[in-house]
């Protein structure tokens, strides 16, 4: 099997419509995030999309907050070639090349709303210890840093039994049968998620006042922190 342009198993290309048919309610997580945000910050002046993909999410949250100042960083040179693409005409700058934990040291520069959508489960407990404090460090006073990832069933059953839910969406969305088998393996092989309480205890020790699940279904959830 080739392997992808970037540490998904999709190529950038394909990403925005294989991811669809690979993560359940994919749509409705990044609508969570968009409704939160105009909710809790309606009017962000600077807002970083880490781990950023095609830059699709930007695209829409643009189309949203028209004011904002947006930027993107992603390890990929892949991802970032379709994010130009997919950003032609918007309002954006490029941080640089990198993965979370790698995002350059700012000076004169702080953020209102940092996102990390479906990025930081490929990252070992360390790395994405990292990454969290590295959102934590840019980010305004008051500033929201909203998460999704791949979350971890407490118990041996409950992998087992929320893998074969997910195999079981994959199979009904189109996917091969090599593929839902290919992308299961990957779980502790290539992604590694965690449990709710340690995305929890992570965002409470990088400094953040609050952390709070924001949406949860099956083996997907999102979290927001506040500086």
């Amino acid at each position: 099997m080739q392997k992808a342009d970037n540490t998904s198993s999709h190529n950038a290309e394909q990403y925005d419509h294989q991811i669809r048919l690979t993560i359940p309610h994919y749509d409705d997580i990044r609508r969570e995030i968009l409704n939160f945000v105009k909710i809790q910050c309606p009017e962000p002046e600077t807002w970083l999309d880490t781990g950023c993909g095609t830059g699709s999410f930007v695209r829409r949250a643009q189309d949203m907050f028209p004011g904002t100042e947006f930027w993107i960083a992603d390890p990929a040179e892949a991802m970032l070639g379709v994010a130009a693409e997919t950003l032609r005409g918007c309002r954006y700058s490029v941080l640089g090349r990198c993965g979370t934990g790698d995002l350059p040291p700012l000076t004169d520069l702080r953020f209102d709303v940092i996102t990390a959508i479906q990025c930081h489960h490929y990252l070992t407990r360390d790395g994405r210890k990292e990454a969290v404090r590295a959102c934590y460090s840019l980010l305004n006073n008051g500033g929201f840093f909203i998460t999704s990832e791949n979350v971890r069933p407490f118990s041996e059953e409950g992998i087992a039994r929320s893998l074969a839910s997910w195999g079981a969406f994959q199979r009904s969305a189109g996917r091969s049968e090599t593929d839902v088998r290919n992308h299961l393996a990957r779980f502790d092989q290539e992604y590694f998620p965690i449990t709710v309480t340690e995305h929890l205890q992570n965002f409470q020790d990088a400094g953040f006042a609050v952390a709070e699940i924001l949406w949860i279904s099956g083996m997907q959830g999102v979290f927001w922190c506040r500086k």
